[in-house]
């Protein structure tokens, strides 16, 4: 393909630089009508049905077992109405919890299993390709220097493989700021002249960036997806090594049913306290539950958008996108598209994969979390929308599932805010409240519950527990059978160390969490857009005064909320403390896992440590080395 440089032509803003078009038709689809193609595909699992009904069934057994317990707890003296929404309530969220807890033990032995998939095999030599590929890296008002630096890391692993020649690199903008488009243009022209790979590597910035990503790709296919059999999506913050690349293309070509291969990135990159958290609690507890999830979802997995090669016919085909109907936020052009776009693709009859075990797929995560919970609320609507497509004629019932949990998940903060309120109103109001009276009462949920049916609640509040924390241990196990990750990890004292730091952290930001996101629920049910702003990558610093603004009134309902409880009961403090504490300590809790220095600490006792950290791969220093001297080279303005 010849480059051609084109300007003003109505698609294209600033300087295009373009191939010949090669258009793709990709009509929309209709989420009224259609029909489920091949229910079930040559590449899923023989005993796919006895996974999905050990995982569904044994979540529903553990469940009946539970609501048995609570149920004789509260049924001693009759149940009220109270009684019976907390009841509803407990099923809902322990069912939540029990799914995850049995996902997570499949993918345990998974993983120990060395269970591999679609004949991809991480130590066998690298295949050779026989098609073209294009990495497309959509941008949407990012710092174009670290951005195309990682790129270029990613040009500089595929060229090591030795099978440059079957791709091409695209950077395709949907920048609305002028200034960073024409710093993204002179930052192109520079990695053009770096590589020299003008015959490969193009750059167009889109004049109308209607539909967001969603759109900004299928403008791509529309207009050069012909050229490709496959295309691999990545993000602005995306890394993937050259091998990881040529064989989930490789294992495309050889399988000619599967529509999309989703690999699993590992976050990497983090400097502040709570980017460490998340990058040690996605490779310490994420296999897992990646393992568990892939054993099960078979050939119906999800997408996440980035890190996944896709078969562009079965793209262009299946997944065009209509807007939805209705006004904003459930309306309108589909947020969380990637889960859609992965349903509409197997009910047109292509095959959905995960592979957890390649090692070589990155990303970054949000530095604070202020920045993961802005990031939230957008992912929080997205979610919710799909409540507009769940019922769409045609999908797989696995399909489905995913958007019903990702909805289900943001719906389970208020759920628990509303458990743990009708806990405590239970005791008070059978402790016959008056406020006349004096306030200090003798008052003790912990006494009344225990009352109630002492050993009913020890076995329910200790099943709870291990359902909710053992995927965390399951993950840490399975990283002391690995050499190199117990090692990677800082060995298994340190690692077992950070693991109970990230979850007393965790606990700790859990009440803010729960605020946010049922503030977020509630807003979008309320009809506000949560908008479209570009993502912080790496500067973790927060001033004071965003700290207090974002986080000072929380912070003054805990003391608040803590002081009126414990007037009313020393005891009623004890047992509201975890989200009295979580909420008082806000302010200086963000402070302290958004700094740098927090961050820096860790590292040097050897905590929170990750196996990329500790010997990082030639992408990643390579990535590292070409960000560092970008950032130093002046833009023109």
């Amino acid at each position: 393909m010849s480059n051609s440089v084109t300007t003003n032509n109505g698609l294209d803003a600033g300087i295009a630089v373009l191939p010949a078009e090669h258009p793709l038709p990709m009509p929309e689809q209709s989420l009224r009508s259609g029909s489920l193609h091949v229910p079930r595909q040559k590449t899923a699992p023989a005993n796919i049905g006895l996974r999905r009904l050990y995982v569904f069934g044994t979540t529903a057994l553990a469940t009946l077992a539970a609501t048995w317990l609570m149920a004789r707890v509260l049924s001693s003296g009759g149940i009220n109405v109270l009684e019976g929404c907390l009841l509803v309530l407990f099923v809902a969220l322990f069912a939540w919890i029990a799914m995850s807890f049995v996902s997570s033990l499949a993918g345990l032995q998974a993983l120990l299993r060395g269970r591999r998939k679609l004949g991809i095999y991480p130590d066998t030599p690298l295949p050779q390709l026989r098609s073209r590929t294009a990495l497309l890296m959509p941008t949407y008002n990012e710092d174009p220097r670290r951005m195309m630096a990682g790129l270029q890391a990613i040009y500089e692993s595929v060229a090591a493989t030795g099978q440059l020649e079957h791709f091409d690199f695209y950077v395709l903008s949907d920048t609305t700021r002028d200034a960073i488009g024409r710093a993204e243009e002179q930052v192109f022209a520079r990695l053009v002249e770096a590589t020299g790979g003008a015959d490969r590597l193009y750059y167009r910035r889109r004049a109308s960036n209607v539909g967001r990503k969603a759109g900004n790709i299928a403008d791509w296919v529309r207009r050069f997806g012909g050229a490709y059999p496959q295309m691999l999506i990545l993000d602005a913050d995306s890394l993937m090594t050259g091998d990881v690349i040529v064989r989930l293309v490789s294992a495309m070509e050889n399988h000619p049913s599967v529509g999309l291969i989703q690999s699993l990135p590992a976050v990497v990159g983090g400097r502040t306290a709570f980017a460490r958290m998340q990058q040690f609690g996605g490779r310490v507890y994420g296999p897992v539950m990646a393992y568990g999830v892939a054993w099960w979802h078979g050939a119906e997995s999800n997408y996440w958008g980035h890190n996944a090669v896709i078969r562009t016919q079965a793209f262009a085909e299946q997944a065009g996108l209509p807007e939805l109907p209705g006004r904003k936020p459930f309306g309108g052009h589909v947020l969380s598209h990637d889960f859609v776009e992965a349903a509409l693709m197997r009910r047109g009859g292509w095959a959905a994969h995960m592979v957890p075990y390649l090692h070589g797929s990155y990303e970054e995560g949000p530095p604070t979390l202020t920045d993961l919970l802005i990031r939230d609320r957008r992912w929080c609507q997205g979610n919710l929308q799909h409540s507009k497509v769940v019922a769409t004629p045609g999908l797989h019932w696995v399909s489905r599932v995913h958007m019903l949990i990702g909805i289900g998940h943001y719906f389970t903060a208020p759920m628990w805010a509303m458990l743990m309120l009708i806990g405590i109103a239970i005791p008070l109001i059978h402790g016959g409240i008056d406020l006349a009276q004096e306030l200090h009462l003798k008052i003790s949920p912990v006494h009344y519950w225990r009352e109630l049916d002492q050993n009913g609640v020890f076995w329910v509040f200790l099943v709870t527990m291990v359902a909710l924390l053992s995927p965390k241990l399951m993950g840490y196990v399975a990283m002391l059978t690995s050499r190199k990750e117990r090692i990677g990890c800082g060995g298994a004292f340190r690692a077992f160390v950070s693991m109970l730091l990230e979850t007393l952290l965790a606990a700790l930001m859990a009440p803010v969490v729960m605020y946010v996101q049922s503030r977020g629920v509630a807003e979008v049910l309320a009809g506000k857009d949560s908008g479209w702003d570009a993502q912080q990558r790496d500067d973790g610093s927060i001033s004071l005064r965003d700290l207090l603004r974002s986080y000072g009134g929380l912070s003054v309902f805990g003391v608040v909320m803590g002081v009126a409880a414990y007037m009313v009961s020393p005891s009623l403090a004890a047992w509201m403390a975890p989200v009295v504490i979580g909420m008082a300590l806000a302010v200086p809790v963000v402070a302290w896992t958004s700094s740098r220095k927090a961050g820096d600490w860790l590292r040097r006792h050897g905590l929170l440590c990750i196996p990329e950290e500790n010997a990082p791969p030639a992408v990643l220093l390579r990535a590292a080395e070409l960000r560092a001297a970008a950032l130093k080279e002046p833009l023109q303005d």
